[in-house]
């Protein structure tokens, strides 16, 4: 699928690109294919990309001088993306805990949508989320494909201490806390995984384009598996697909 991008300096050192202010699978995988493609032409250049929902920031080691020439170049690179090789997928599995003592938010949630609590979690674990970006904070996964039920909108007042691995529920998205800070959207529950560790290689396991389910797990399972993924740094479980 073709689209018209908007091309503009940034700052001296950086391009954005943007595609159409939408949250969609089509979009994304256009800016996976197009980040992939500017690494590689790069190569050999200290480059960074940052994507988000709809838009790729290029950031290089020095000021660019000629941004005409730098557009042009930038847009050859966009017409030659269909030849990427799709990647591979993972599909990641998140066990999470419900239970009203890490959901500390889901009674209320329950309450505003005049729905169950049980209601909330079945329409929250059923669906296979798409990972669209990574920030806010480092590992703090974006998610696609909440369930138009769950549509909730942010806190007007922010918790000032969420914990770590706090999974919760913001406008149209849903998401989870790799560490703790504070943060508006609303806490339906915890997982035991650890999203974000500066020790491993790469800090975060998941990326950009990858899906997401999560399993509803009881409070027993929650602290043996928090055991264990401190104790030996697991992953959690994954299968693979290709895009």
């Amino acid at each position: 699928m073709s689209y018209n991008l908007k091309f503009s300096r940034y700052n001296k050192c950086s391009i954005l690109i943007d595609w159409p202010s939408e949250i969609d699978e089509n979009i994304l995988n256009s800016i996976l294919n197009f980040k992939t493609s500017i690494l590689n032409h790069y190569s050999k250049q200290n480059v960074e990309v940052v994507n988000t929902y709809n838009s790729i920031l290029v950031i290089y080691d020095v000021a660019v001088e000629n941004i005409n020439a730098e557009f042009k170049r930038l847009k050859s690179l966009f017409k030659l993306q269909d030849r990427i090789e799709k990647p591979e997928i993972k599909i990641w599995e998140i066990p999470v805990c419900y239970n009203e003592e890490y959901g500390i938010d889901l009674d209320n949630l329950a309450l505003k949508k005049q729905c169950s609590k049980s209601e909330i979690i079945t329409l929250h674990s059923k669906v296979i989320y798409t990972v669209f970006f990574i920030g806010f904070l480092p590992g703090f996964l974006y998610l696609g494909g909440l369930d138009p039920k769950l549509y909730f909108n942010r806190k007007s007042t922010p918790n000032l201490n969420i914990k770590k691995g706090a999974v919760a529920i913001g406008g149209q998205q849903t998401g989870i806390y790799p560490q703790n800070s504070p943060g508006g959207w609303h806490i339906i529950g915890q997982t035991p995984v650890t999203l974000f560790n500066v020790d491993h290689n790469p800090p975060c396991f998941v990326k950009a384009g990858d899906k997401l389910k999560f399993k509803s797990i009881d409070k027993l399972e929650f602290l043996k598996l928090k055991k264990r993924f401190a104790k030996d740094a697991f992953t959690p479980k994954f299968s693979s697909t290709n895009a």
